[in-house]
């Protein structure tokens, strides 16, 4: 059998850029991954519990006035950690994952506005622990005793003296004390309010993370949600 050698020639080059397409299509199918979608809690928990990721802060003049470091320095510290390693599901030695590294890299440089270095040190040590802020559920101040004494007959407030009077008892005038009992809210209402202020500025916190990540799509094996923890849920 007869071939012309141009028409086998452009056989032979379709033949090898169809396979190489084929090649590439295989190629890019096996590299993309699909980003796994999680709150902004539950991302800076797997940085800090999880990755042990490490609050770097980074280095500032005493006398300087910032109002923190703002994503540039975020997107310098992404740049600088380098090629992606995948990171599996297990934590392998002393590796952390480039991912938990961003996320502590975000946090540090939380603005003074928010809290600055101090709340990005609180909201890196809750993430650690698993927690949330404790904003105090149930809590209902309550007039007590300030001390109270306990017998064998039972509890008895302590009171004291807080004056004297005359009073006519059986056709006499005596001087008698006037007793009270000194008395305290607990939990204080300012208690209550303090700790439901701290936890409002922790999601105030974890919001402006959220917007950072989510803006700068800075994290290669996850996708930050809108999720975030209830507002005031003590209402």
């Amino acid at each position: 059998m007869r071939c012309d050698a141009g028409a086998w020639s452009c056989y032979v080059r379709a033949a090898s850029d169809a396979g190489c397409a084929m090649t590439l299509h295989r190629r890019l199918k096996t590299n993309t991954r699909q980003k796994r979608a999680l709150s902004v809690q539950a991302i800076l928990e797997w940085a800090f519990r999880v990755e042990k990721a490490r609050l770097e802060l980074p280095p500032r003049d005493a006398e300087e006035v910032s109002s923190g470091f703002g994503m540039e320095y975020v997107l310098i510290q992404r740049a600088q950690l380098g090629c992606q390693i995948d990171g599996g599901r297990y934590k392998m030695g002393s590796y952390t994952h480039v991912d938990a590294e961003v996320v502590a890299a975000t946090l540090a440089s939380m603005p003074d506005a928010l809290g600055g270095l101090r709340m990005a040190i609180r909201v890196a040590e809750l993430a650690r622990a698993g927690m949330t802020p404790d904003w105090m559920p149930g809590a209902v101040p309550r007039c007590v005793p300030v001390e109270v004494r306990r017998n064998q007959h039972g509890e008895r407030a302590v009171t004291e003296v807080v004056g004297l009077e005359r009073v006519q008892y059986r056709g006499r005038w005596r001087t008698v004390e006037v007793l009270a009992c000194p008395v305290t809210w607990t939990p204080h209402p300012q208690q209550i309010e303090s700790a439901r202020q701290a936890y409002d500025d922790w999601r105030q916190a974890l919001g402006w993370v959220r917007e950072g990540l989510a803006e700068e799509e800075m994290l290669r094996s996850f996708e930050v949600t809108g999720a975030m923890p209830r507002g005031r849920p003590w209402h």
